[in-house]
């Protein structure tokens, strides 16, 4: 069992009487971020007008080089940025003809983030949207499939739904592309959670994810992977778009790079990728990789399920990706009727979680150990919460 709560000094001890199970939500940074923010503000005094030629010199391909390691990308060169991945949203959209709606194939789980947008474009006529349910799990993947050979213009997709935690094998995504579609994994709940291996399909499938969560970077250090050959001009572009070897400039067209330049945009804050490369280079100091993240979660996952086996707190609750499930992501999520009581409840024992609806959400990250989430027991215990009733561990579905 990993300790790593030294390494975590400056956040947790900011409030120490805080219980932080929210790794699913947001993540404390580790201290070595605080360093690198300073360096990026110095590098920003040093070099004043020659910052920018650093920043998407050097540090970008640092942190290229981190993503397509953890991703087992061919070609790091295929990995565009930007402060947050709706941007990446919007520009895959803009690669599309704006004479017919817009063929979009996606779950009924998705984040806000996408789910907001096409639900706006879809008041518009703007976008077509079919939605698979998520829910049963075990069938999903293969409804999906089915369901993508209709023909779609955009197929996306979660890697981990955000609303369960239940992960997709992933394996046939490329499989999706009848017409030629566009597929798009966001992997936000993935990447850095769970071992990823985009290797035998980074020639098909576009992947979002960044620094908010899992990789501990804070803010604006998103990406995006970018297959070549698809998307090659979108219309909504940056000037960042321009770098590298541009394409149709001759013929008075605006030229784009043919590698993951093309879905760049503007100038941005750039403090958090140098966050972002300093956790890299912490983990790979210590000899963490996402497949130890995963284990580690799992592991304190399992301990706290022994630890409320009598909870009144969670006597109407059950989980909806079962106990025994091995594709979840590294959070546990609760369906209850009262889940908005319990929210309040572990709120006033000053324990952070997260409650969407009627689902409870306990995250789990290598800042904790066993005696967080036996503390987090105690404080339900000191509630009064517990009673001899076993926590139903059924499926929601």
């Amino acid at each position: 069992m990993l300790d790593l709560r030294s390494h975590f000094s400056r956040f947790l001890n900011t409030e120490p009487d805080r219980l932080h199970f929210a790794a699913h939500s947001h993540h404390p940074w580790p201290d070595v971020t605080r360093d690198a923010q300073l360096q990026a503000w110095d590098d920003a005094a040093r070099l004043i007008d020659d910052k920018w030629e650093h920043v998407l010199g050097p540090v970008l391909a640092e942190y290229r080089g981190h993503v397509a390691g953890h991703l087992n990308l061919p070609d790091p060169s295929t990995i565009a940025i930007a402060p947050n991945t709706h941007e990446f949203l919007k520009r895959i959209l803009s690669c599309f003809p704006t004479d017919q709606p817009i063929r979009i194939l996606t779950s009924d789980g998705e984040f806000h983030s996408f789910a907001r947008q096409i639900a706006r474009l879809e008041e518009e006529r703007v976008v077509a949207v079919t939605r698979v349910p998520a829910e049963p799990f075990e069938t999903f993947e293969d409804r999906f499939y089915a369901a993508a050979q209709e023909g779609y213009d955009l197929v996306f997709v979660s890697q981990v739904f955000f609303n369960s935690g239940f992960a997709l094998d992933g394996r046939h995504l490329a499989e999706c592309n009848r017409d030629g579609a566009m597929i798009v994994i966001d992997g936000y709940h993935g990447f850095m959670a769970r071992p990823t291996d985009l290797g035998s399909i980074a020639e098909r499938v576009f992947y979002i994810a960044g620094g908010y969560k899992y990789a501990m970077a804070g803010e604006g250090a998103c990406f995006m992977h970018c297959p070549p050959g698809w998307g090659p001009r979108p219309r909504d572009t940056g000037w960042y778009a321009a770098f590298g070897n541009l394409t149709n400039a001759q013929s008075g067209q605006v030229g784009y790079s043919q590698d993951g330049w093309r879905f760049m945009g503007s100038t941005f804050d750039p403090s958090g990728l140098y966050r972002f490369n300093a956790v890299m280079r912490w983990l790979a100091e210590e000899g963490i990789t996402p497949g130890i993240i995963h284990a580690h979660a799992k592991a304190l996952q399992q301990h706290f399920l022994r630890g409320i086996g009598g909870s009144a707190l969670f006597e109407q609750a059950s989980l909806v990706v079962p106990a025994d499930e091995m594709r979840r992501g590294n959070f546990l999520t609760f369906q209850a009727p009262e889940a908005q009581s319990i929210y309040r409840d572990l709120a006033e024992l000053r324990v952070v979680t997260d409650v969407r609806g009627q689902r409870l959400r306990i995250g789990f990250g290598i800042y904790q150990t066993e005696e967080e989430v036996d503390d987090l027991v105690r404080r339900i215990d000191e509630a009064g919460a517990l009673e001899s009733v076993p926590v139903s561990t059924s499926s929601a579905a």
